[in-house]
């Protein structure tokens, strides 16, 4: 519905999940956050989805919260009692975070404008961003006196550095979509004119790849950031013993060997 603050889409086996407020450059509400949580989670479900991609309609990603939504919206008044920003966090923020490098299928970012703050963020907890040209990112927390969420202080150090996340986390300037990739903030940058067509052919190549090994890939690679050398190498042999057993491994092995197509199926 266009009302939605949240729009759906299929194209075979890849889900769109679009933010759907351009006229305020979809920037958070506790609507929108509901939605997209919902829509998350019945992507999650649905058998037929093997790929997620998240964007934004309109000239932006995400702007990230917006600040008139009555979670948030300051009261002025003098001597008012001050809106309580870590409840909006601990309700909304985290679960979300989490919920992204919790679900059973790749979710790529295709990141069609600027994306600040929370949204920025919020695309960084996806698996795969895409920007296109004219994107931007910014760590917009520090102009209005706060540190960044949505697991900026954890994710920034470890994709750019402790130089670069304090640098751009501190000034709030706005990185674009070209030097967000040559840093190593995101996977790619790509002429706004080839934007669509590049995210639907990474979308469909990996709904088509066995979804399961892809899933544990990410969850191996997140973990092994807290461990050490021979924890990750203990869980790599747990994952792959698991994985060895299903019917992706030897599907994928005999097509190797027969030399054909192969077809995976495990979610």
């Amino acid at each position: 519905m266009p009302d939605d603050p949240v729009s759906v889409a299929d194209d075979g086996p890849v889900r769109t999940l679009r933010l759907n407020r351009p006229q305020a450059l979809n920037s958070f509400t506790v609507k929108m956050h509901g939605a997209l949580r919902a829509a998350l989670e019945a992507a999650g479900r649905a058998a037929g989805v093997r790929c997620i991609v998240i964007t934004g309609a309109g000239r932006a990603f995400c702007a990230g919260q917006d600040l008139s939504d009555p979670a948030i919206a300051p009261d002025l008044a003098p001597g008012a009692t001050p809106k309580d920003i870590g409840r909006l966090l601990d309700d909304h923020y985290i679960p979300l975070a989490k919920q992204l490098r919790s679900m059973p299928v790749p979710v790529i970012a295709a990141v069609n404008g600027v994306a600040a703050g929370a949204g920025a963020n919020f695309a960084l907890n996806c698996d795969i961003v895409i920007a296109a040209r004219t994107a931007s990112f910014v760590q917009a927390f520090s102009r209005i006196g706060l540190i960044p969420d949505c697991g900026g202080t954890w994710l920034l150090p470890r994709l750019v550095g402790r130089a670069r996340a304090i640098a751009l986390s501190m000034t709030g300037d706005k990185l674009s979509a070209e030097d967000a990739a040559r840093v190593g903030l995101i996977w790619q940058c790509v002429d706004d004119t080839a934007f669509a067509d590049t995210v639907r052919t990474l979308a469909q190549r990996l709904a088509a790849m066995p979804t399961k090994a892809l899933a544990e890939t990410r969850r191996a690679i997140d973990g092994a950031i807290e461990l050490d050398f021979a924890a990750a190498l203990a869980n790599e042999s747990r994952v792959q013993r698991e994985l060895g057993r299903g019917h992706d491994y030897l599907e994928g092995a005999a097509a190797f060997l027969q030399k054909r197509a192969p077809v995976f199926s495990d979610r």
